[in-house]
């Protein structure tokens, strides 16, 4: 089975679960920025949560299906056509041979996740299918015309046909912080949780860049002597000369040497992998 690409949108990339192991020869993880959509999605085609799939930045999205195949898409809200049928939002569909599956752009959020039963099956790179825009390791990025081939049907079936989650919105994105390692370096620390930031519209994969309204304080740094290049996590909160702070998201790079004030909680990256430009940024000590 396969799936012709008609439209692109801004960006769609094939992403998994990311490829582990390989931070000793400088390779990152990689992977969906919102692991808990890619996850859902698969679930309810019923494959394993770390097939595949494919990751749309704002929708834009349309598949025509060249055998019968059966998609889910979750993450950011986009609208969801069939033959220009609506159908609904995570929610099992259907496609026949020939159909075409449009999606609209998000409402809110920043990324869409399609699934399809049996996965995207391009060839993995050490591991994973996933696209890391940093090192441009894995498939490239989807183009109009390309043809994806899908995976062979996984045993059992989910026994549900629409997911009940909640909608997605553009209030303020709440994330949970754990100051540290170089908190130390800031002249306040706390400055980090006054009032709030907002996401700058350079943010990508690699990271939610920050930018600070005026009436809030700025982060000084209280040494300005270079730091040795050290090891980043997912969810590190690195804070260059500008004193903007980045969040680093799927892509970013394994090493830094600008000072890391703090590390959001795993359980709250998914949320600010889904901050568009503009939306607001809490943090709140963990």
């Amino acid at each position: 089975m396969t799936l012709r690409v008609l439209a692109t949108g801004p960006l769609c990339t094939v992403q998994d679960l990311g490829r582990s192991g390989w931070f000793a020869d400088g390779v990152g993880v990689s992977g969906a920025a919102d692991r808990r959509s890619l996850a859902l999605a698969n679930r309810l085609v019923g494959n394993d949560e770390s097939a595949a799939g494919i990751e749309c930045l704002l929708g834009g999205l349309e598949l025509s299906a060249l055998a019968p195949v059966t998609v889910a898409v979750t993450g950011a809200p986009a609208s969801i056509t069939v033959e220009g049928t609506p159908n609904g939002h995570a929610s099992v569909i259907d496609l026949a041979c020939g159909q075409t599956v449009r999606l609209g752009l998000a409402s809110a959020g920043l990324r869409t996740y399609v699934a399809v039963r049996g996965g995207i099956d391009v060839p993995a790179v050490l591991g994973s299918r996933s696209y890391d825009t940093l090192s441009a390791i894995g498939p490239a990025p989807l183009q109009v015309g390309q043809e994806l081939p899908v995976g062979p049907t996984p045993g059992g079936w989910p026994i549900i046909d629409q997911a009940p989650v909640a909608a997605m919105t553009s209030d303020p994105v709440i994330a949970r912080v754990s100051f540290g390692p170089r908190d130390e370096w800031f002249e306040q620390p706390q400055d980090l949780l006054d009032g709030w930031w907002e996401v700058s519209d350079r943010s990508d994969r690699v990271g939610a860049r920050l930018i600070r309204p005026e009436r809030f304080p700025s982060l000084r740094r209280r040494d300005e002597s270079e730091l040795p290049s050290e090891g980043i996590p997912l969810g590190a909160v690195q804070v260059p000369p500008s004193g903007e702070p980045v969040i680093f998201l799927a892509d970013h790079p394994i090493t830094g040497g600008y000072p890391v004030i703090g590390v959001v909680v795993d359980a709250d990256i998914d949320l600010v992998a889904q901050a568009r430009p503009g939306q607001q940024i809490r943090f709140v000590r963990a």
